[in-house]
């Protein structure tokens, strides 16, 4: 009976704990920074903000982890940012991105000229056709690099040259 006791009061201990933690967060107002689609680009990311110091965690990211085609329904998984850390971590993954496409090299020629593109994707031959007729801004598009000087696309991030 006495071991019984002692265990139900380390549990309830250990969920105001929590408890008052889960309020500490909700009373800090988090800004959604980026979203991803892939788990390990996304704890990459994860882990050079941490490394900076800047207080961030996944959204979703276990759900994603677990059910990769529920990652469009849900928005894929979110780098949730708190407020006052906002503009040093933006500053921050622009430099990174920066940095990671002077080093990309192309998987076709071998040159280091990638560029990140939006291009419309359209499948169907008469929504191409209606679309041209009719313009809108509800079409699909998908993110792909593309090589600047030999014009090679991939939807797949190209490997940085490690020296």
């Amino acid at each position: 009976m006495f071991l019984f006791k002692s265990m139900f009061l380390k549990i309830s201990l250990f969920f105001k704990r929590s408890h008052t933690f889960t309020k500490y967060v909700a009373i800090m107002k988090t800004v959604i920074l980026q979203t991803f689609d892939n788990y390990f680009y996304a704890n990459i990311i994860f882990s050079k903000l941490q490394s900076e110091g800047i207080q961030c965690y996944l959204k979703d990211e276990y759900t994603v982890t677990i059910d990769p085609l529920l990652s469009n329904a849900i928005g894929g998984i979110k780098l949730a940012v708190f407020e006052n850390d906002v503009e040093k971590a933006s500053k921050f993954l622009k430099e990174y991105h920066d940095r990671y496409m002077e080093d990309a090299q192309c998987s076709a020629c071998g040159l280091c000229s990638i560029e990140l593109v939006s291009i419309v994707v359209v499948e169907n031959i008469f929504v191409k056709y209606i679309s041209r007729i009719f313009p809108n801004n509800n079409l699909p598009i998908e993110q792909m690099y593309k090589c600047k000087s030999c014009g090679y696309q991939s939807k797949t991030m190209p490997q940085a040259v490690i020296e």
